[in-house]
């Protein structure tokens, strides 16, 4: 298993060897054998155009692994090393997922997780080697999709990233053209739009509107979970029930992720998220949305 350390005093090389060599591995610092077959390129069609992500953190040896061992598995990895360089990247060339580290020397990685969020759709994952659970429900809060510690096994990061990539890829995947849609609909009458309390989702589109008609935004880990509470409108959800739907076989070994979205989703839906009328907890049993559901068709 191989295992990445926050320790800044690895030579940058090892990134380039791991890439090469699955068999070596990242324990305390030190390279170590454990009998993985070599890692091979695999052979992709040269019109797809890779998935671009971005690996903000401050120590090099971490960025160029990472940039390393992605850039084999066929993704553009940009290196970023503060802040500032995420922002320029975002404006000129944005990528579809984020790798941010939380410990920039001088700079408040929470800070840019919330920035980054409020202005771009983009997957979020929090790679960190803070592992207090109070920065994880933090870190969730505001509006990571994944937190990962290090060290961390970089199959179980990939497949993290892969996961997220999935959900924020399918608002682009499920907005066809005018004409698409019509005949879309028309083959095949899903209900895609929901209506409650004024409100409208609209499944395929991935929008939240409000009574007014104004597109709330919503994170991908929030926007999933809504879409599972209003397909089971006035039934008790538990939080084992919601995280299977969510995150299916990469949900996170704590149950908090779905206490920290549902306190989002209620500050975005509810006219006081202190005493929430449409999403509410039932002590024990997990959560319930009150309000009937109509198709909005």
């Amino acid at each position: 298993m191989r295992r990445i350390s926050g320790s800044s005093s690895r030579p940058l090389t090892l990134a380039k060897r791991l890439t090469r060599d699955a068999s070596l591995s990242f324990i305390t610092g030190r390279l170590c054998k454990v009998g993985v077959p070599v890692l091979r390129r695999p052979q992709l069609d040269s019109t797809v155009t890779p998935t671009h992500i971005a690996v903000l953190d401050d120590e090099s040896a971490i960025t160029e692994l990472l940039a390393n061992y992605f850039g084999a598995q066929d993704y553009r990895v940009t290196q970023l090393h503060h802040g500032r360089d995420l922002v320029a990247l975002m404006a000129s060339d944005p990528p579809a997922l984020v790798l941010l580290d939380l410990g920039l020397p001088g700079e408040d990685g929470f800070a840019i997780a919330r920035q980054l969020r409020e202005h771009h759709r983009c997957g979020l994952v929090i790679v960190t080697g803070r592992g207090d659970s109070i920065d994880k429900i933090v870190g969730l809060e505001v509006g990571a999709d994944d937190y990962v510690t290090k060290p961390f096994d970089l199959r179980e990061l990939a497949a993290r990233v892969k996961a997220v990539l999935r959900r924020t890829s399918v608002a682009a995947e499920s907005a066809p053209s005018s004409a698409t849609a019509t005949s879309s609909a028309t083959a095949n009458p899903v209900r895609e739009r929901f209506a409650f309390a004024g409100w409208v989702f609209d499944a395929a589109a991935r929008t939240l509107r409000d009574p007014s008609g104004i597109e709330v935004p919503l994170t991908s880990g929030e926007f999933d979970l809504l879409g599972v509470l209003v397909r089971h409108p006035g039934r008790v959800l538990s939080r084992d029930f919601l995280l299977e739907q969510t995150r299916g076989r990469d949900a996170a070994p704590f149950d908090r992720t779905i206490d920290v979205q549902i306190g989002r989703l209620r500050r975005k839906v509810e006219a006081d998220p202190e005493r929430p009328e449409m999403i509410k907890s039932v002590r024990g049993a997990g959560y319930v949305l009150v309000p009937p559901v109509t198709s909005a068709d």
